[in-house]
């Protein structure tokens, strides 16, 4: 792939402009992919098995040709506007950047994300027996083949529950940390569109351990702590970005 071929794409009115800035880069569950230019560039470019082996040596030459082509457009894109590279002071700038991170890493709402990330951790390394159990039994009941139960629709029903909550794990606290940047950066519409999606991202997250609980009522009072936990992070969330909910996100509101 060359900088015309991104160009090009870029030109393509299909796309839409930014989907992909406040999506929660769960590809394979999005209605949009085939509207998103991230998702063409990363399916043109990666589309061999290889080059998606973070091991392999031909992922990092891709995405190294990915740097070089980016690095070339904001290069020439900062002479369009005048804009001398060289001038500018990196030291204050990455000073600056790094009293910004630590900033919001520091704030409630990070260290709450990133307990509750760690909770997930903790909580499915001592379920393991419990899922271990879960599965004999709905494989009985599938043998048995009993009348009013539905041991596909349960394991279904499992997996997807899972399936939400290790995604949307970590992906909390990068978007939380990713919207207190902004914020202390006044960049206050990127930041409420951030905000926005770690919102949507907790409310998903509830409604899963909501359906863990049912699924397994003899872990409820620890399930019942994290969704206390989680509904308290959202509350701090919703009042730090009292606009968040109300950001519209290209394509996806």
């Amino acid at each position: 792939m060359d900088k015309q071929r991104i160009e090009t794409l870029a030109r393509d009115p299909n796309f839409i402009p930014g989907i992909y800035n406040y999506c929660d880069r769960w590809c394979e569950r999005c209605p949009f992919t085939s509207r998103c230019m991230n998702f063409a560039l990363s399916e043109e470019h990666f589309s061999d098995p290889q080059t998606r082996d973070l091991n392999n040596k031909v992922f990092w030459e891709k995405l190294s040709e990915i740097f070089r082509l980016t690095a070339e457009m904001v290069e020439e894109t900062a002479r369009e506007q005048g804009i001398d590279l060289d001038s500018m002071d990196l030291q204050a700038s990455q000073d600056e950047q790094e009293r910004i991170e630590n900033a919001a890493e520091d704030h409630e709402c990070c260290r709450a994300a990133k307990s509750y990330s760690e909770r997930v951790t903790d909580w499915f390394d001592s379920a393991e027996s419990l899922f271990e159990q879960k599965t004999d039994e709905l494989s009985l009941q599938a043998r048995l083949e009993l009348p009013e139960s539905d041991p596909a629709g349960q394991a279904s029903g499992i997996k997807d529950a899972v399936d939400i909550i290790r995604w949307y794990q970590h992906f909390i606290y990068v978007k939380l940390a990713r919207a207190l940047q902004g914020k202390l950066d006044d960049v206050a519409g990127d930041s409420d569109g951030s905000a926005k999606v770690a919102l949507i991202a907790i409310a998903r997250s509830i409604a899963a351990w909501g359906q863990m609980c049912e699924h397994f009522p003899q872990r409820q009072d620890d399930v019942l702590d994290i969704l206390v936990h989680l509904e308290q992070l959202r509350k701090k969330a919703q009042t730090t970005f009292p606009n968040a909910m109300a950001f519209i996100r290209p394509g996806l509101d």
